[in-house]
């Protein structure tokens, strides 16, 4: 299972496993607290790395802090080939919410939180999730200031490489104008298809695609057709619907999250399922209605 999809490299010096592990899962009930089972959430992170997973996500207002805390505790000190990914944007509110936290304030002190909670000198890759009360996408609002607190930081050396996340293609190049971009972190699944141009340009100029909710969206109807699917194929519905994104773009990067070691196991093995071309048909049908 070691090969997890292929490798895509992040900046042109971090490769990674195409197939990834998202951490937020790992957070207690609405991502608030520590997990449920301390133990086992501890060894589904270090069962990933164990099986050749090289990219993780994270962000420090998963708990907030409890996350990266379970990380450094699992994994540190960190093996050369893992890259750590986390996101900046928001807070955690006494509610349990998710307000923005885009000021240059908010920003130094998250990468900060991040470096701190995770016990490194430098974060791999930081992502900027732009977001409003409204829950606006694309959000209206230029990110040249947030990003460039960002590329500040980057350029003090606490970052080493920046992404986006939440944005649309006019963001991106907005971004892209004030320093390198990486990867892009947007909802995508075979349901919700409204990334697909975004997609397409994120792989003709090199940077990773990293969809998030992966596996969220069906609705019964939906649901049946890839259940056919996945029949005919002989795997989960899960496991098909994480197959197409891998055979949807060269530079997708999947991190599925969850906090069961079964779970995990099962995601990990969809790397290795090569889909026919009439079940990828069939599965564009589902984003088409």
């Amino acid at each position: 299972m070691a090969n997890l999809g292929g490798t895509f490299t992040l900046g042109g010096e971090l490769p990674v496993t195409r197939m990834g592990y998202g951490a937020m899962q790992l957070a207690g009930p609405g991502v608030w607290g520590p997990p449920r089972d301390h133990d086992t959430a501890v060894a589904v992170l270090r069962e990933a790395v164990e099986r050749g997973v090289t990219h993780l996500d994270t962000s420090d207002y998963y708990g907030p802090h409890t996350v990266n805390a379970l990380i450094k505790e699992a994994l540190h000190p960190y093996p050369g080939s893992l890259v750590i990914v986390t996101k900046v944007g928001a807070r955690r509110s006494e509610d349990k919410g998710w307000p923005p936290a885009l000021s240059a304030e908010d920003l130094t002190q998250a990468v900060h939180d991040n470096l701190r909670n995770l016990g490194v000198d430098a974060l791999d890759v930081v992502n900027l999730r732009l977001s409003n009360a409204a829950g606006d996408y694309p959000v209206p609002m230029s990110l040249a200031e947030p990003f460039g607190v960002l590329a500040e930081l980057r350029q003090q050396g606490l970052v080493r490489h920046l992404g986006v996340s939440h944005v649309s293609a006019e963001q991106l190049d907005e971004a892209k104008a004030i320093a390198p971009v990486v990867c892009v972190q947007n909802q995508y699944n075979l349901a919700h298809r409204e990334n697909d141009d975004l997609v397409d340009k994120c792989a003709a100029e090199g940077i990773a695609f990293v969809p998030y909710f992966p596996l969220g969206g069906f609705s019964p109807l939906q649901s049946g057709l890839l259940d056919d699917c996945a029949a005919r194929v002989g795997a989960t519905p899960m496991q098909v619907a994480l197959a197409w994104l891998l055979q949807r773009s060269p530079s997708m990067l999947l991190i599925p999250g969850t906090s069961s070691p079964e779970h995990l196991r099962e995601n990990l093995a969809a790397a290795e399922l090569e889909l026919p071309a009439d079940v990828l048909a069939d599965l564009d049908r589902i984003g088409a209605a």
